[in-house]
C-alpha cells in the first residue's frame, strides 16, 4: 500500500475541527484511505451510503448518530444522502467535540452545497487528489509511468499497460453512464461524452464557450453548464489567467485541462509511451500533467497563466503573497525558450524563472531561469516560506 500524505492532513484536521469532509474523483483512493485511518481508532465506523444495508441504519440518523455519539463515524459518498446534513448540524453542536465525523464525497463542496445544508464553521474540506508524484517516487520510471497511466491507484498500480489502459477506458464509461446521473446532473451521457472528448482535444488551450457550443449544438449556457459539472466533479481543470497593469494586451480568457493525464490519453486512445510521444497531444499533455502536480503538491499557491495578443506568453504565474515566479513546461532534454518568455518576466517584473522538463538534473538556462524536472521544482516550492 502507498502511504498518502493526505492522511497526515486528516489527522491533523480532526483535532480542530468536528467534522472532515474529504473530497475528490472517484477511485482517487478516499475509502482506501479513510479505511486505513479507522483501523487506528478503537470507537469507530464506517458507513457506505452507497450500500443499501448501511443507508438503512439511518432510517432514524438522530437516533442511530445518538447511539454512537462517542464513535468516529465515516459517512462514505455522503452525496448520496443530502438530508443527513441538518441531522449532522444538529448532533455536531449537540456533542461539542472535534473528530466526529469525516465525510467523504466524490463532488466538490459546491456541488454538495446545491442539495444539502451546509455545515459551515463545522467542517474543514480537504482534497484527496491521484497519487501526487512525491508518493509513488520510490516506484520505477515514477514520473513517466505516472505521466502515462495517471493517478488513479487501480491505473498506476495495474500489472501491464493494457490493463492499465482497460481500467481508464471502463472508469469513463461508468463515469458518463452511472456517476454522472447519480450526482443529479441531467445532461445526457452522449453530450456529455462528446464534451469530455472535445476537451480532451483542446487540452491546454482557450475555453472558448461559443467554439464549444457551434461545434456540440448546444448554447453558450449549456457549454458553462457542462464545464461546471466537469470542474466540479474533479474531471476539468480551468487555469485563470494571470491579471497585471502592463503595456500589453493579456488574455482574459481560461484555459481547460483534463485533471488527470492518464484519463486524457484514454480518451484519445493512447496506450504506450510510444504513442504519446508521437502524438500532437504531447507537449500539451504534459504541460497539464506539470499543472496537476503543482496544484496538487503546494499549499497557499495561486496558479495563472499569461498570454499576450502577440502570442508571447508564460506557461504558469505561481504567485504566494509577494512572492512571483515564472514557469515554463518543455518535453525535450535540452529545452529552450522563446524570448518572449524573457520579456514578460522583465514586464512582469518576476526575478525567479524555472523550465520544467523530464531532465536528470538541474542547469543554469538564463539569468536566474533554470531547467529542473518536476520533482525538483515541486520540492523546491514546498519547501519556500
Amino acid at each position: 500500500m502507498i502511504t498518502r500524505t493526505g492522511e497526515t492532513e486528516l489527522i491533523r484536521f480532526l483535532k480542530y475541527f468536528p467534522a472532515v469532509g474529504m473530497i475528490g474523483p472517484r477511485q482517487c483512493g478516499k475509502s482506501t484511505l479513510a479505511l486505513s485511518f479507522l483501523k487506528t481508532k478503537k470507537d469507530s465506523i464506517y458507513l457506505d451510503l452507497e450500500n443499501p444495508d448501511d443507508r438503512a441504519k439511518l432510517a432514524n440518523p438522530t437516533l442511530f448518530f445518538s447511539e454512537q455519539r462517542r464513535s468516529l463515524i465515516c459517512l462514505d459518498e455522503v452525496q448520496f444522502m443530502p438530508n443527513l446534513f441538518p441531522v449532522l448540524r444538529s448532533i455536531i453542536d449537540r456533542n461539542k467535540r472535534n473528530g466526529q465525523f469525516i465525510l467523504l464525497g466524490s463532488a466538490s463542496p459546491e456541488l454538495l452545497r446545491q442539495s444539502s445544508e451546509t455545515l459551515a464553521g463545522r467542517i474543514h474540506y480537504m482534497e484527496l487528489s491521484p497519487f501526487r508524484l512525491s508518493e509513488v517516487k520510490d516506484t520505477k520510471n515514477a514520473s513517466s509511468k505516472l505521466w502515462l497511466r495517471g493517478g488513479f491507484p487501480k491505473s498506476f498500480l495495474a500489472p501491464k499497460e493494457d490493463i492499465s489502459f482497460m481500467w481508464r477506458k471502463n472508469f469513463i464509461r461508468t463515469f458518463l453512464e452511472r456517476d454522472l446521473s447519480s450526482f443529479g446532473v441531467g445532461a445526457s451521457t452522449e453530450a456529455m461524452r462528446k464534451f469530455w472528448m472535445m476537451c480532451a482535444h483542446l487540452h491546454g488551450q482557450t475555453l472558448n464557450l461559443s467554439n464549444f457550443g457551434s461545434a456540440l449544438g448546444v448554447t453558450h449556457p449549456t457549454v458553462k453548464s457542462y464545464v461546471d459539472i466537469m470542474t466540479g466533479t474533479f474531471m476539468v481543470q480551468k487555469l485563470e489567467p494571470f491579471k497585471a497593469n502592463i503595456q500589453k494586451r493579456l488574455s482574459k480568457t481560461p484555459k481547460i485541462y483534463l485533471s488527470d493525464s492518464g484519463i486524457l490519453h484514454a480518451l484519445l486512445n493512447i496506450q504506450t509511451m510510444n504513442e504519446l510521444l508521437g502524438h500532437p497531444v504531447a507537449g500539451f499533455s504534459w504541460e497539464g500533467f506539470v499543472l496537476s502536480q503543482l496544484s496538487h503538491s503546494l499549499k497557499g499557491w495561486e496558479i495563472f497563466y499569461v498570454t499576450t495578443a502577440d502570442q508571447a506568453e508564460i506557461d504558469f504565474i505561481l504567485k504566494r503573497g509577494k512572492h512571483v515566479i515564472a514557469i515554463e513546461t518543455k518535453l525535450s532534454k535540452a529545452p529552450t525558450v522563446s524570448r518572449g518568455f524573457y520579456s514578460l518576466m522583465k514586464d512582469l517584473n518576476i526575478k525567479e524563472g524555472y523550465i520544467v522538463a523530464p531532465v536528470e538534473a538541474s542547469f543554469p538556462i538564463g539569468n536566474k531561469t533554470y531547467v529542473v524536472n518536476l520533482e525538483t521544482i515541486v520540492d523546491k516550492l514546498a519547501r519556500k516560506r
